[in-house]
């Protein structure tokens, strides 16, 4: 299957996200990763700061914007940037756990997050869990922490009962990080913490999730700063938690 198309970053100095290279061997349907080519018209531009707006939630096309503004997008100059229109922070919501205890996320403060929605059937659920464990267990004593939300939105390949994830992730990967309750990403039914999550950082990936193992990175104030699609590997992140952690 071909390779999904992620061969440019694109990153705002706040609430932004990058879209990082594939691994070549995407498993999923490309058109899934097929941004709309969209030319956003003047009048519309002034409102791109939105998260409902056309820019959020089809994609822009590079081509639509002078030389200067493609590619990189500044929150100063341009305004052009996600934000959760409340102002809220990750620490105002709660959730349940994998043994379905409800656990405040405010707990979490002061840390740097990475939040990731998981499935144990998936062709990315080996290398992802592997690296995932490798970067928790390197940088756990430093002020980070994994949070990750079983899914079983995308091919349903997340169809266990909570003890059978836990048991999956625990005993096959010794995945260390807090599991959470298997939870919605889309749709009517979206967890409060997505629909935040999805807010803060809507961008060309839009208001959708788009497959398992897509990555939210929230700095140590409950921000989300960085949106990573499914492909993009956790050590390619390293850099971007280490300077958060030295914030």
């Amino acid at each position: 299957m071909a390779s999904a198309p992620f061969s440019a970053a694109f990153s705002a100095p706040s609430y932004g996200f990058r879209r990082a290279g594939t691994n070549g061997n995407s498993p999923f349907p490309t058109s899934l990763w097929s941004p709309a080519a969209l030319r956003v018209p003047s009048s519309v531009r002034s409102s791109l700061g939105s998260c409902n707006s056309a820019f959020l939630v089809n994609g822009l096309s590079s081509s639509s914007l002078p030389s200067s503004s493609r590619l990189s997008f500044s929150s100063r100059s341009s305004g052009v940037y996600a934000r959760a229109a409340t102002e809220k922070t990750l620490y105002d919501f709660s959730v349940k756990d994998i043994d379905r205890n409800d656990v405040s996320l405010s707990k979490f403060k002061g840390k740097v997050l990475l939040i990731v929605n998981v499935a144990s059937k998936c062709g990315l659920t080996t290398s992802n869990y592997k690296e995932l464990s490798h970067v928790y267990e390197k940088y756990k004593t430093q002020g980070f922490e994994i949070l990750a939300f079983p899914c079983n939105q995308f091919g349903g390949q997340e169809p266990g009962s909570n003890p059978e994830i836990k048991q999956f992730a625990c005993t096959r990967f010794k995945a260390e990080f807090p599991i959470f309750d298997k939870v919605d990403v889309n749709g009517p039914g979206t967890a409060p913490v997505y629909q935040f999550l999805k807010s803060s950082a809507g961008g060309f990936l839009g208001e959708l999730v788009k497959w398992n193992f897509e990555k939210f990175l929230v700095d140590k104030n409950g921000k989300v700063v960085e949106r990573y699609p499914p492909t993009t590997s956790p050590f390619q992140i390293e850099k971007d938690i280490q300077k958060l952690l030295a914030a």
